[in-house]
């Protein structure tokens, strides 16, 4: 029953692209974790993008994400298929 008891919700502060933001969460590590990744992926679209804007270095690297989940859903899902058929 233990695994099934939620942790308590921690407060937390990430940094993404130069900017705080103050966070609640049961995960502080994962969550920095994925801070961390969405941060290295906006510096690496504003190198590529050569653009100040903030807000489209964020819509950028949005849209770059969710390919790539897109994609990872793509494989998993025919993976799972594949399993289903033996």
């Amino acid at each position: 029953m233990d695994k099934e008891r939620k942790r308590e919700a921690q407060r937390i502060v990430v940094e993404i692209y130069g900017n705080s933001y103050p966070l609640k969460t049961d995960n502080p590590d994962r969550l920095e974790k994925l801070a961390a990744e969405v941060d290295r992926k906006m510096k690496q679209m504003a190198r590529s993008v050569r653009s100040f804007d903030d807000r489209k270095i964020a819509v950028l690297t949005a849209l770059q994400i969710a390919e790539e989940y897109q994609d990872l859903r793509a494989d998993y899902d025919e993976l799972v298929e594949l399993m289903d058929e033996k």
